[in-house]
């Protein structure tokens, strides 16, 4: 049976990229018959990574069934992984999270966390030499991945790992690092298509803190305004998306990449309390900005409070 290998619901890049370059390694390197899937549509800087390296779009799943072997990368947390995951046959756990608990397998499995900005940072280190026989297109699905949660190198998870591997690839690849970020982020940025519950959902994280039930939304962007200029509408849709999701809040941050800030948007009384508890922010109108915020995983989640 096929080994599946798959990220987070709500794909970003890195839970894009890192199955497609697993499933590269599992099949190429060790004769495992492996695919890369997504648990739903990947994002805009997604798409142009698949895009921008002419790679096909892993095909979307929606459950695995009992026993089917899966090998899961940028998430150890069954809350963002499909109702069924303790039924199949987990081969390996790779990612760069805090551990959650509650995934349970039928053995022994290789487990690979670090603390380091990218999936696929780790991957490459795990790949090593066998590097060498990788495809341009899966080493660019890599730079690709660690740009992205690096931020280019801005958000605070970035370690000198994920830089030295982002240069080496870039090297490699005779890409111009900046010149593509731009690129990448420009993607990233366009979200004219979506509705405001897509745009919720996007890149988003579900965490419990304080009895509260919390969807975490991020959207990283070198375009705030464009984001911004929408938030009656997303206030507006945040307690049907919560209620839909089984959640008490959703709690935006409109992420500033270039100017390294995030806007937060308060829709009522919770979102005032979490934002002036959790970042001793002044709060006096439906949006307030904290300077330095960049990382959900780093500065977000672990300061929230109600």
């Amino acid at each position: 049976m096929t080994t599946l290998v798959f990220g987070h619901k709500s794909p970003d890049t890195d839970s894009t990229g890192s199955p497609i370059i697993w499933a590269w390694y599992l099949n190429q390197i060790h004769g495992v018959d492996a695919a890369p899937a997504l648990l739903g549509e990947p994002n805009t800087e997604a798409l142009f990574m698949l895009d921008h390296w002419k790679l096909d779009k892993p095909r979307i799943i929606d459950g695995v069934e009992d026993d089917q072997p899966v090998v899961i990368v940028d998430t150890n947390n069954p809350a963002e992984l499909p109702d069924n995951i303790n039924n199949a046959d987990i081969k390996a756990i790779i990612d760069h999270h805090k551990l959650v608990g509650g995934l349970e397998t039928k053995g022994p499995i290789h487990i690979n966390i670090q603390p380091l900005a990218c999936t696929a940072t780790i991957m490459y280190k795990a790949i090593g030499d066998d590097m060498a026989q990788m495809p341009t297109e899966i080493k660019g699905a890599m730079l690709t991945c660690i740009l992205s949660d690096t931020l280019e190198f801005r958000s605070p998870t970035t370690t000198q790992e994920d830089k030295a591997i982002a240069w080496a690839l870039a090297k490699d690849l005779d890409i111009d690092i900046s010149d593509y970020a731009a690129q990448m982020f420009a993607a990233k940025s366009d979200v004219s298509s979506f509705s405001e519950a897509e745009l919720l959902r996007m890149d988003s994280k579900e965490y419990e803190v304080g009895g509260k039930q919390f969807r975490v939304s991020v959207l990283e962007t070198t375009s705030p305004a464009a984001v911004l200029d929408r938030k009656d509408a997303l206030m507006a849709a945040m307690p049907g998306v919560a209620t839909e999701d089984g959640a008490d809040q959703v709690l935006l941050f409109v992420v500033d990449i270039l100017n390294e800030e995030a806007t937060m948007l308060i829709p009522n009384d919770l979102t005032k309390t979490v934002a002036e508890k959790s970042f001793g922010a002044s709060v006096s109108g439906d949006t307030v900005v904290l300077p330095g915020i960049m990382s959900r995983k780093k500065q977000i989640i672990p300061n929230l409070k109600v």
